[in-house]
């Protein structure tokens, strides 16, 4: 796990752009599901794509107007939203798959039915559907019962969400949608094989989670980070600012890449420490938040990141989890 995380730092940490870098990550980071479980989506056909996209991203970065024309757009302001234009803009104008269309309605009765992310042909010309996934879910299971975890203990943070409710979703639903009738009579020549895009991190509590077997569906190398609720926050001693760890509020469109963290953000985010622990030591809400430590060279590099919870949010969770089949 740790060199699938350091391998993917060592991918993005190479670009400027914190749109770019949000794009290689989408791109390079690991699948929250396990092969098998579900045909997952992989974007380069051939180890030379894969080397011809960091190219492409390197120019990119020199210059990237064009990708944030058509990601930086006020009307995006749902994360899922800003991630499908990041893959778009891959796909319309990357070295890899060629897009055909995306986000493709199917409708009976005039009642819509669903609607397929990307409809994609790749360069050995095979036609794929891909269904993008980009979720971040806090396991709230005891990891040392004796219960096996399971899907259902993974839940979203504001508890309207929950893996095991996505996954069917995406699965019985979405990945299925080329193959109905409807779908048929749009005219796009197939056959489509259906794959599943899905990215993102998952969440155990306390600092470290070395102990927490994941669920079977999960993928062994997937993202991981930590929770603590407020009390817990309060109590630690890894929330003193001691010059050399400063922590950051992340906006939900910040989630997905690591950010980077100049000597003046940091001095400003030491002084204001303090107020910041106060603040998230009384939340009423899961924040997330990035640590970020000096290194030997006295740059800031990202370290961790991790969701504060309310005090009675774990009970919560607890009851939205054991209401799953």
């Amino acid at each position: 796990m740790a060199t699938q995380a350091s391998e993917l730092a060592r991918l993005v940490e190479r670009f400027d752009d914190v749109t770019v870098r949000d794009l290689a990550w989408l791109l390079f980071a690991p699948d929250l599901l396990r092969e098998g479980d579900a045909t997952l989506a992989h974007p380069f056909a051939s180890a030379q794509e894969r080397d011809a996209t960091l190219v492409w991203l390197a120019t990119l970065d020199a210059a990237p107007q064009p990708l944030h024309d058509h990601a930086r757009d006020p009307k995006f302001t749902r994360l899922g939203i800003y991630a499908e234009s990041l893959v778009r803009f891959f796909l319309s104008h990357g070295p890899a798959a060629r897009l055909v269309a995306s986000n493709v309605p199917l409708r009976r009765q005039r009642r819509t039915i669903g609607e397929c992310d990307f409809l994609l042909e790749s360069t050995n010309g095979v036609r794929l559907h891909w269904e993008l996934a980009v979720k971040f879910y806090l396991h709230i299971g005891d990891a040392e019962g004796a219960n096996a975890v399971r899907l259902s203990d993974y839940v979203g943070p504001n508890l309207q969400d929950r893996f095991d409710l996505k996954h069917a979703r995406l699965v019985t639903h979405q990945l299925a949608l080329t193959s109905r009738a409807e779908f048929a009579a749009l005219g796009f020549a197939g056959p489509w094989r259906a794959q599943l895009f899905i990215k993102g991190r998952l969440f155990y509590h306390g600092v470290g989670d070395g102990h927490v077997e994941p669920a079977p569906e999960i993928g062994a190398s997937h993202l991981r980070g930590w929770w603590l609720t407020a009390s817990e926050w309060r109590g630690a001693r890894a929330n003193v600012s001691d010059g050399e760890r400063v922590w950051v509020v992340q906006p939900r469109m910040a989630w997905l890449a690591s950010r980077r963290l100049d000597a003046a953000a940091a001095a400003t985010l030491i002084a204001e420490s303090d107020a910041i622990r106060t603040r998230l030591a009384t939340t009423v809400a899961p924040t997330l938040i990035a640590a970020y430590a000096r290194d030997a060279a006295g740059k800031w590099i990202e370290e961790s990141r991790g969701f504060i919870v309310p005090d009675d949010w774990p009970e919560r969770a607890r009851e939205f989890a054991a209401s799953a089949p």
